[in-house]
């Protein structure tokens, strides 16, 4: 009578240490994913840059109340309140477009806001991803590339001002193509989110 030798089968404790990460292993995972916490002083530099941005928007205003206060023809007043506005416009656009990558991108790249008890949390920041993110961004600068438009414009009818029909043709060209990428940006976001929906579907 022949004695057959059976290999013992793996048991579950012999499994679990095959597949549990090796010690270096954890360390270059964790040094990875801690890596993102190297984006945090950028988003600190952003907010000194926005600092910036409001004393120029003072700076701005302060011009604006000058020419007010100076006088002039009534026309080449109204047209300089006219782009000093806009140029106020411009400089909150901007700043907008800066807290919305600060805040946005924090949330998104960085470390979840703890933000449940602020009664002033912003509504956009509820449902932020990376392809909402872009597609805000996208749309800041249209409106950005339109004010700057919109200035031009208005400075054309300027007798003193000279500006090329190059110029200008090239400034309708780039908006045109900040319009044309906010589309494409907002269809492939469609489309991925559609995807995601069928996959959960099934």
């Amino acid at each position: 009578m022949s004695s057959h030798s059976h290999s013992p089968e793996p048991g579950p404790d012999s499994d679990a240490e095959k597949n549990s990460p090796s010690v270096i292993e954890r360390v270059v995972e964790g040094s990875i994913f801690s890596s993102r916490w190297l984006q945090a002083p950028l988003y600190l530099g952003l907010i000194v840059a926005q600092m910036v941005y409001v004393c120029q928007f003072f700076a701005e205003l302060w011009h604006l109340l000058h020419v007010f206060v100076s006088g002039g023809k009534i026309e080449e007043v109204s047209n300089h309140i006219m782009i000093g506005i806009l140029g106020l416009i411009d400089v909150v656009m901007v700043a907008n477009l800066v807290i919305m990558v600060v805040i946005g991108g924090y949330e998104t790249f960085v470390s979840r806001l703890d933000l449940d008890g602020k009664a002033d949390k912003p509504e956009w920041l509820s449902h932020v991803n990376a392809g909402v993110l872009k597609i805000k961004l996208g749309t800041a600068l249209i409106s950005i590339s339109s004010i700057h438009l919109l200035k031009t414009f208005i400075q054309v009818r300027d007798t003193e001002f000279k500006i090329v029909n190059e110029a200008i043709a090239w400034q309708v060209g780039i908006h045109v193509i900040f319009l044309i990428s906010a589309l494409v940006l907002a269809w492939t976001d469609r489309i991925m989110m559609n995807g995601v929906h069928s996959d959960s579907k099934h």
